[in-house]
């Protein structure tokens, strides 16, 4: 199944490796593959599952993953969400809200499952979990706003 928020950029199934079976954007949001790489897939109820495995980069001075990473995945995951129910779009997070319920540890999957709560001419609504083997780290919630994309400037 082939998902997409704007006309012309799929994601792209990754062939090899962990990540075997899952897709990936083509290198479309340079911050996020910084701070990922952030991956989704369909399980066998058709429901797409956002995974993302933290590395040291990601940790905090605590030692467990830092909260703007878990921030970062969720906001990765809102787009995941709504791309996977409603038709093409472009859009930009109007509101995104966390409540961190749970620490994540390094090294280990992080996954991530919502849905949409509403879908207006504007306004998506979402909300979703992360969690880590099991164990809610994070609930969150979020609007997008659909905006015209702007040409790619240097």
């Amino acid at each position: 199944m082939d998902i997409t928020t704007e006309p012309g950029i799929a994601l792209t199934p990754i062939e090899d490796g962990e990540w075997q079976g899952w897709l990936r954007w083509p290198g479309t949001d340079p911050f996020e593959d910084h701070a990922g790489p952030f991956f989704a897939r369909y399980d066998a109820d058709g429901q797409i599952e956002c995974g993302f495995r933290p590395e040291a980069k990601n940790r905090n001075g605590g030692g467990n993953v830092h909260g703007g990473s878990l921030l970062t995945f969720a906001d990765f995951s809102l787009f995941m969400v709504a791309s996977a129910v409603l038709p093409a779009f472009h859009g930009v997070t109007a509101t995104l809200n966390a409540e961190f319920v749970g620490a994540a540890v390094p090294g280990r999957l992080l996954t991530a499952r919502g849905e949409v709560v509403k879908a207006g001419r504007s306004l998506i609504f979402v909300r979703g979990v992360i969690d880590d083997s099991g164990d809610a780290v994070m609930s969150y919630s979020g609007v997008i706003k659909k905006i015209a994309r702007r040409p790619a400037t240097a």
